[in-house]
């Protein structure tokens, strides 16, 4: 398995942006698809975005495409997650995720290491 930290979360106004970024230790990070996930406040964990393993293919929930983009550093062994036209809907936790899946798989059950969690809040 995967260790992965996350970190940039925090508190943003709507409209605004953050950059989330999910430090993983393995040393085959590059055969990994990576991918976040979100959960917010009494709501099931859902799929956000993936990257594939070379970070030239993405896959995106409805709800994000054309606010969020999904992208990975195989030399620092990080991904990131650029979120911009941030709404108070975003507001959740967010999960980083490591999988051996491609990049269309979308659930749970398909990423077998996960983060421990940044949070995302944004204010109306």
């Amino acid at each position: 398995q995967v260790q992965l930290v996350e970190s940039g979360g925090g508190l943003v106004q709507a409209g605004g942006s953050l950059r989330l970024s999910c430090a993983a230790s393995a040393p085959t990070f590059s055969s990994y698809t990576m991918a976040w996930f979100r959960q917010a406040p009494g709501k099931e964990r859902e799929f956000v975005a993936a990257v594939s393993r070379s970070g030239s293919g993405t896959n995106y929930v409805d709800s994000v495409k054309g606010r969020f983009t999904i992208s990975r550093d195989n030399a620092e062994n990080t991904v990131y997650l650029q979120m911009n036209s941030l709404k108070p809907e975003d507001t959740a936790v967010y999960y980083c995720a490591a999988g051996r899946s491609p990049i269309f798989f979308r659930r749970i059950i398909d990423f077998d290491s996960w983060g421990q969690g940044t949070q995302v809040t944004v204010s109306s």
